[in-house]
Formats: structure tokens, C-alpha cells, sequence
């Protein structure tokens, strides 16, 4: 299986009300180095519907500059609707709503 593949693998793990970010989804594909390679994955996602791109943000809670299904205000509505609560700088507080799961083995 091909590293999109992998991330997508992943990404469709991660459950309703949660979070993961780049870097997160890279070592869970095997690839620590490759978050920015993750992002492009995502923009390329041939799974609409399937994979829930919007719940991939950044290490500092914040969302991507370039939401692939309509920018960041649709990403933002797409978490808010799930129960995800912004603060006052549009970020996400990781320590709420990051998923928490076993990175070693969720790529296998």
C-alpha cells in the first residue's frame, strides 16, 4: 500500500469530535518526516465523503490555509458541527480535542 493510501487508511479512523494533525498522521503512516506530504494527500483525497479530511489541522491546533472542500470556514463549520469548540484565535485546544490512539499500530 502506497503512503495516500495509508493516510487515508488512517484519517478514516479518526472519530467525530476529534482532531489529528499532520505530523500525527505521518508517523502513523510509517513517514515521520512526511506531514507536508500528508497535507497534499489530503488535497488530492479521491474519497470525498469517505475520508474525513477536515479533521486534520496543524501542530498548533490551527486549520489548513487551503481546505481542498471549501476553505477554511467550510473546515471550520464541518468541526463546529461535530462539537469541536474554537477559541477566540480559531484554534483548536489539542489537549481536548486531539485524538488520542496507539500510533505504533493504527497504520498496520
Amino acid at each position: 500500500m502506497g503512503f495516500f493510501e495509508r493516510v487515508y487508511e488512517i484519517v478514516r479512523k479518526i472519530p467525530k469530535g476529534k482532531v489529528a494533525t499532520y505530523g500525527q498522521i505521518a508517523r502513523m503512516a510509517g513517514e515521520p518526516k512526511k506531514s507536508k506530504i500528508v497535507g497534499w494527500a489530503l488535497h488530492s483525497n479521491p474519497y470525498k465523503g469517505d475520508v474525513p479530511c477536515h479533521r486534520v489541522v496543524n501542530r498548533h491546533g490551527e486549520l489548513a490555509g487551503g481546505f481542498a472542500f471549501g476553505g477554511r470556514e467550510a473546515q471550520k463549520d464541518l468541526l463546529i458541527k461535530e462539537g469541536i469548540i474554537f477559541d477566540m484565535n480559531e484554534k483548536i485546544n489539542l489537549g481536548i480535542y486531539l485524538w488520542r490512539c496507539d500510533e505504533e499500530n493504527i497504520g498496520s
